[in-house]
């Protein structure tokens, strides 16, 4: 996806981009709960159609960046099946915003080499939408960059359990057994199979709660809390929470001793972004 950029902004980011991988690990697999377009319409005197259409900016731009800084996959929260609990308006809304987002933006996507992939109950989705959806997948799969997941008609607690009905059938057809259970065979009945647990959960609009989403593979995962609504939630935004990650020390489980040395501060990048927001 490609987003409007000046020049002298153009030459700034790639010099952020440039410090930010020099200046410690880039995660590998991020994970955005995009959360406050309703609030942020709010706030404007607007219609909640209006938060989610500019969110849908933030997400060209997020997509952008991460392909760009070498992030391997990125698994953006887009329809929860809680929301299915929406106002019918809103909900037939949404799906009309997603199926045009994917006709619209799935060349651009082909182009910049990303990966469309979807996890979540998708034959709940309208059909409209599963035809753009599986467009989009066979239109890029064979692509070798950012794989991009859209977690659809999605929560945490329906992925354990469709785990589990799937192990059970195991077990009844005489496939497994009960003593063969680990947690290596669980994870690959999860619908992430095959995809490595986020390093980096995001969520926007300053709400601390995961919201049933990747509830297994959040385990180990480092927890960043943005105050920024996501219509407003864009790469400078995304720096200052890969910066934040990078100062972490993830032991998992382990003591600091066990671990090599941390890597070095991002002073330099900390003051190009406040030069560049001002």
């Amino acid at each position: 996806m490609i987003s409007r950029r000046t020049k002298n902004s153009h030459i700034d980011d790639n010099l952020l981009q440039s410090k930010l991988k020099q200046s410690g690990a880039i995660p590998v697999h991020i994970a955005i709960i995009m959360d406050g377009n309703g609030r942020w319409a709010k706030k404007r005197n607007l219609p909640r159609v209006a938060g989610h259409k500019e969110g849908v900016e933030s997400v060209r731009d997020i997509v952008e960046v991460c392909g760009q800084i070498g992030v391997q996959h990125l698994t953006l929260y887009a329809f929860s099946t809680e929301n299915w609990k929406r106002p019918k308006d809103e909900v037939s809304m949404l799906m009309r915003l997603l199926m045009n987002a994917l006709r619209d933006e799935t060349d651009k996507l082909h182009k910049n080499n990303v990966r469309v992939k979807a996890i979540g109950d998708i034959l709940t989705l309208p059909v409209e939408v599963r035809n753009e959806l599986n467009d989009a997948k066979e239109k890029t799969i064979n692509n070798t960059g950012l794989q991009l997941h859209l977690a659809l008609s999605y929560s945490g607690r329906w992925d354990i359990t469709q785990a589990v009905r799937k192990i059970a059938d195991e077990i009844k057809t005489g496939t497994l057994t009960p003593d063969q259970i680990t947690s290596d065979i669980i994870e690959k009945h999860l619908a992430t199979q095959n995809i490595p647990d986020p390093d980096l959960l995001i969520r926007t609009s300053g709400e601390f709660r995961i919201s049933n989403f990747l509830l297994w593979q959040l385990a180990y995962s480092e927890i960043f809390i943005s105050t920024v609504c996501w219509p407003d939630f864009r790469r400078n935004q995304l720096y200052e929470a890969i910066i934040d990650y990078q100062k972490r020390e993830r032991r998992f489980g382990m003591v600091s001793e066990q671990l090599g040395k941390k890597s070095a501060g991002s002073i330099l990048i900390k003051k190009i972004l406040k030069h560049v927001s001002g």
